[in-house]
């Protein structure tokens, strides 16, 4: 048998170009420097960073995060520093990675998202903008925009206009009845990547005192035991509106090793996002890069990409 060189991992996420498809998960990877000693961060496709806001938020009351069979459920709240100490402390060390940094940004208003992202336009070293319209344990904002179609298209646009040349990607929740009806309007109203899927609103209940575990009762369920819903929600978005539309897919909900990673491929993801397996075994991240390659050596594929929505 001919000798067979090493397969190219790289694609392609609109025009920012990634050495492999394996990204991190907003809301689970903090500032990157939370994993610098854990993990090869210059191994990495790119990383997204924890949920951005206008001004800083200290979240939800505890207990905010709690374990449940196959998965956890968190309601943190979008915490987070605030745009302002996010570009004065964090950027500097984001500029330190050697991979495509993206920062995902959120608000209650689309004044505010609009306001972050602009401030955000053209910074050294982030690399493209991801909406979060779909966090499940905020009050205002969040699944506001990311249920209503309309309201969804006027976001985007809006931000769209605000920063024209950015990859804006655009992050779904699954909490709704037709996931593809938000995938296209977002697509339509300017978005170049469409990321999904976000958490399951849930919630989790101590039988001994009769209240709920979590501080704000509910939370966004991930972990394995979400993957096969997230899968489907991926392939349905990808036969629906990303392949005719040709906009490429970042696939998450789950993803724990490389065949997780691969399925999510085959189903249509162009890249892939992991969070929760991160929380427990940051050195995933790296064995899942690694593991896509084997497979491609073992199916003679010269490229990642000649296997992405190649499901029979």
């Amino acid at each position: 048998m001919e000798p067979f060189n090493q397969p190219d991992l790289s694609v392609h996420l609109g025009k920012v170009q990634l050495a492999n498809p394996v990204l991190t998960a907003s809301g689970t990877c903090g500032y990157s420097m939370e994993l610098r000693d854990f993990v090869d961060l210059t191994r990495l496709g790119g990383f997204i960073t924890k949920s951005i806001t206008l001004e800083p938020r200290p979240g939800n009351p505890p207990q905010r995060t709690c374990e449940t069979h196959s998965g956890m459920l968190n309601a943190i709240g979008l915490a987070n520093v605030g745009l302002e100490l996010f570009c004065e402390e964090k950027i500097p060390l984001l500029q330190r990675l050697p991979v495509p940094v993206f920062v995902n940004v959120a608000g209650k208003t689309i004044e505010e998202y609009v306001a972050v992202a602009s401030r955000l336009y053209g910074l050294e070293p982030v690399r493209g903008l991801e909406l979060n319209v779909s966090c499940p344990n905020v009050r205002e904002g969040g699944m506001t925009f990311g249920k209503d179609p309309r309201l969804l298209a006027e976001l985007v646009r809006a931000v769209r206009k605000a920063c024209p040349d950015t990859l804006l990607i655009v992050k779904l929740t699954p909490n709704v009845t037709d996931i593809t009806l938000l995938a296209r309007a977002a697509v339509d109203a300017g978005a170049d990547v469409l990321s999904l899927v976000n958490t399951f609103t849930g919630m989790a209940i101590d039988i001994e005192t009769r209240k709920p575990v979590l501080g704000n009762r509910v939370g966004g369920l991930s972990g394995p035991a979400i993957k096969p819903i997230a899968l489907y929600l991926v392939h349905q978005v990808y036969q629906a509106v990303a392949k005719p539309a040709g906009i490429p897919l970042i696939g998450l909900g789950g993803i724990t090793c490389s065949h997780d990673a691969l399925e999510f491929i085959l189903a249509g993801a162009t890249a892939v996002s992991v969070g929760t397996a991160v929380l427990v075994r940051p050195s995933c991240l790296v064995q899942i890069i690694d593991g896509i390659q084997t497979y491609l050596i073992r199916y003679r594929c010269k490229k990642v990409t000649e296997i992405i929505g190649s499901l029979q």
